[in-house]
């Protein structure tokens, strides 16, 4: 079996149920934004050690990225017919390592530079392509209504790297370099 088809030499692709689209479609440029994501991820997974607390659970979230490029790729009156789906529970269990991993680290006071760490730096990499992926899952809910877990989830995942950046710097000894503190966060005087 080949592994190119020649349907797509016209700019279109297929989509779950048969419907062919338009590569420029913003329906495969979110599943375009996971993708990288998810490669991302799977780098992130190889500069971590085999055993590293993070590999279970970042594999957890390659397989639901998976299933969600399989339910975005569905147009919404065909959604039914699709049998991937995402755990009720998914953006709980994501909220709680969140909170997991927050309570060991010092509140942020400033804005943080990327970087520090090959680790960090490739969470923060994550970070930024899953707000895209947010951004233009938002822009096809739009046009198709997008599950709601869907849109939460990424919303989270985001925070939650953010927040693994954070970790694994205060545990490795290396110093967050900050832009500027929060000017919010700063007394009137």
């Amino acid at each position: 079996m080949r592994i190119y088809t020649r349907t797509g030499d016209k700019g279109t692709t297929a989509i779950h149920g048969g419907h062919r689209v338009a590569k420029t479609d913003i329906r495969i440029e979110a599943n375009g934004c996971i993708d990288e994501l998810n490669v991302a991820i799977g780098i992130l997974r190889t500069i971590l050690e085999p055993k590293h607390l993070w590999q279970s659970a970042l594999r957890g979230i390659q397989l639901e990225l998976m299933a969600i490029m399989s339910i975005v790729a569905t147009k919404s009156e065909m959604r039914h017919s699709n049998p991937n789906s995402i755990a009720p529970d998914a953006v709980e269990r994501m909220e709680k390592l969140i909170d997991d991993l927050n309570s060991e680290c010092t509140p942020p006071d400033s804005f943080i530079l990327p970087g520090g760490t090959p680790v960090a730096a490739q969470l923060h990499q994550c970070r930024v392509l899953a707000r895209r992926a947010e951004r233009r899952l938002w822009s096809l809910h739009d046009q198709d209504e997008v599950p709601e877990i869907i849109l939460c989830y990424f919303n989270r995942l985001s925070d939650l790297f953010f927040i693994m950046a954070r970790w694994e710097l205060q545990h490795s000894g290396c110093r967050e370099e900050i832009w500027r503190e929060f000017g919010y966060k700063r007394k009137l005087k």
